[in-house]
């Protein structure tokens, strides 16, 4: 009975038109963010680091703060965004 069930559908888990592949595209932008923000955030805190140290202009912890800042902000409206319209 199950044999049956798998051939009339014929779609496989991430074909078109299928859930999986319309949850696809919202996985992968959810890795996306998160490895953009670890990796801001790594820098952000080397560079603080480095500022203490005296090894690294202050500018570079300025910018990476404030980029981490930005890319933050961003995730959070496309997350309050992305639960209006679902």
């Amino acid at each position: 009975m199950h044999q049956e069930t798998t051939q009339a559908s014929e779609l496989g888990d991430l074909e078109p038109g299928t859930r999986q592949r319309a949850q696809l595209r919202a996985r992968i932008t959810d890795i996306a963010w998160a490895a953009l923000i670890a990796v801001l955030l790594i820098w952000s805190v080397w560079s603080t680091v480095g500022v203490v140290r005296g090894a690294t202009a202050w500018a570079y912890a300025a910018v990476a703060y404030v980029l981490l800042t930005v890319v933050v902000a961003l995730r959070v409206t496309a997350a309050r965004r992305g639960s209006r319209t679902r």
